[in-house]
């Protein structure tokens, strides 16, 4: 790729810096916090500066979000290719979800707060297109794997289902799962000791139940989790001894 030349530099950190003021006063001040007009004092540009790189608050908050996608993507990535049998490799995914809910707590945040539509359909049509893109190329890598599964024989996908549908089917899990934790601080008056754990369960139960060899009773997935967190995630792993 061409080297950037100095304006775009410029123009390049500057936006990084306007990002990093509005996902720090979304986070303490929440969305009707957040103002062009405060994002501009902070950064010290004028308001019509501001304007240049993000037409309205909400297109900074889908900015963020696309950071958010970013980062999950690449550690998704990580993931894939941990050396296993398909149904480890996607154990190992499980793992990069619950590091990105535990390690960057801001940026799923943000990508829960983009989500009412009441925002998203304020956002310009281009930052939708990034979005999109970042999305699609997550969801791919686990695709990828559910793919694989099905070419191996490990995994039959029954009638019209496809890989993305299955995709789909963890992800609303997942994401529901977490967004729940996030809220509610009473979890334990319900009778759950342990989401994180309930979420692991109710997922390996539904793969099992898809048949998705080798089943739950016939391997330890916790031992599959466990190696995957201290051997392909190990530097975000000592993150989390340091954070308890």
């Amino acid at each position: 790729m061409p080297a950037l030349t100095r304006k775009q530099r410029e123009i390049q950190d500057r936006e990084a810096q306007i990002l990093s003021v509005a996902r720090e006063m979304l986070l303490k001040d929440g969305y009707l916090g957040l103002s062009m007009d405060r994002i501009a004092e902070a950064v010290e540009y004028g308001k019509g500066t501001v304007y240049r790189h993000f037409p309205n608050k909400e297109d900074i908050i889908l900015a963020l979000a696309v950071e958010t996608q970013k980062k999950r993507t690449s550690l998704f990535q990580r993931a894939s290719l941990f050396r296993g049998a398909s149904r480890e490799r996607l154990t190992a995914v499980a793992v990069a979800c619950e590091l990105f809910v535990r390690l960057y707590p801001s940026h799923f945040h943000v990508e829960q707060v983009v989500r009412l539509s009441s925002i998203w359909e304020k956002t310009s049509e281009k930052r939708q297109n990034v979005m999109r893109t970042c999305e699609q190329a997550c969801m791919g890598i686990v695709a990828g794997i559910v793919r694989d599964a099905v070419s191996q024989g490990d995994l039959t996908l029954p009638g019209p289902m496809t890989p993305e549908d299955m995709v789909f089917g963890m992800w609303a899990i997942n994401f529901g799962s977490f967004s729940i934790m996030s809220t509610s601080g009473a979890l334990d008056e319900l009778g759950i000791e342990d989401p994180t754990l309930a979420i692991r369960g109710c997922i390996n139960h539904m793969l099992d139940g898809f048949g998705w060899k080798a089943l739950s009773t016939e391997h330890d997935y916790e031992a599959v989790f466990h190696k995957a967190l201290t051997e392909t995630f190990a530097d975000e792993h000592q993150q989390l001894l340091t954070q308890q």
